[in-house]
């Protein structure tokens, strides 16, 4: 009865530390796949943000084309009252209304220096815009390539850890069954609360794997025996000995490696 009871715990130690294998290597997977559609995202933001800029900058370009030639407009408007008004000064019946129209003519030209300035100002509007446009458009060339081999290098990816990944999660499905349901359901809320998602974890060098707090040589003895589940008193972690962690890990490796 003792041996079978010893078996059934090394077999659900096992059982679990192949667990934290499997759904370890489904993290690494996800890991390095996470931050390439965070990254194609962030380039898909910067890409519209720029295509909405060159929007802003060639609408501002019409707006100063259109007060140019509003001042052109006006320019020849002014040509020809002064033309007008020069005109009636020959018919003109007394000095007050020729310096009545002599004032006219004077306030046309100082509307025509005025629109002349404008359009100078207009003009080095529209020839500083044109940089920041060259220089956005060349700026946009580049994101959208970049984005394009993100987006390519993001796809490849995908393409070749779909099929591992769902291989993996069958795999994940298929050792939970091993496992009674209370151990489980402890295993997952361990996971749940570590950075790093490792809930079953070997004993490296006299500590629970990634701790630096000390396990007891007795504690290490009763690991090494495989007769219970052992939890890391400071993390909570499930504890296996080193030799069983490395035997899992061969397996496990050699089955990873006909899934990819």
């Amino acid at each position: 009865m003792a041996t079978k009871t010893e078996t059934t715990v090394e077999e659900k130690l096992r059982a679990l530390y192949d667990l934290q294998l499997i759904d370890s290597r489904v993290d690494e997977i996800r890991n390095v796949r996470g931050e390439l559609p965070l990254e194609v995202e962030d380039l898909e933001d910067e890409v519209a943000g720029m295509n909405t800029r060159l929007d802003k900058l060639k609408a501002e370009l019409e707006v100063i084309e259109d007060n140019i030639k509003d001042k052109k407009n006006g320019i020849e408007e002014s040509k020809s009252l002064i033309k007008k008004y020069t005109e009636q000064q020959d018919n003109v019946r007394n000095n007050r209304e020729y310096n009545s129209l002599s004032k006219e003519v004077e306030f046309q030209e100082l509307e025509i220096q005025l629109s002349d300035k404008h359009i100078k100002e207009f003009k080095a509007q529209i020839e500083q815009k044109n940089a920041v446009i060259d220089e956005t458009e060349s700026r946009l060339g580049e994101r959208q390539e970049h984005l394009k081999h993100k987006q390519g290098e993001l796809n490849e990816i995908l393409s070749e850890t779909e099929k591992e990944e769902k291989a993996l999660i069958k795999e994940s499905e298929k050792f939970e069954k091993k496992i009674e349901d209370r151990l489980v359901k402890a295993y997952k809320r361990i996971r749940s609360n570590v950075k790093n998602g490792l809930a079953v974890v070997p004993v490296e060098r006299g500590a629970s794997g990634g701790s630096f707090f000390t396990i007891p040589p007795q504690v290490q003895m009763e690991i090494a025996a495989r007769k219970k589940i052992i939890t890391d008193e400071h993390s909570g972690r499930i504890l296996v000995d080193p030799e069983l962690a490395t035997e899992e890990q061969e397996k496990m490796e050699a089955m990873f490696a006909k899934m990819k």
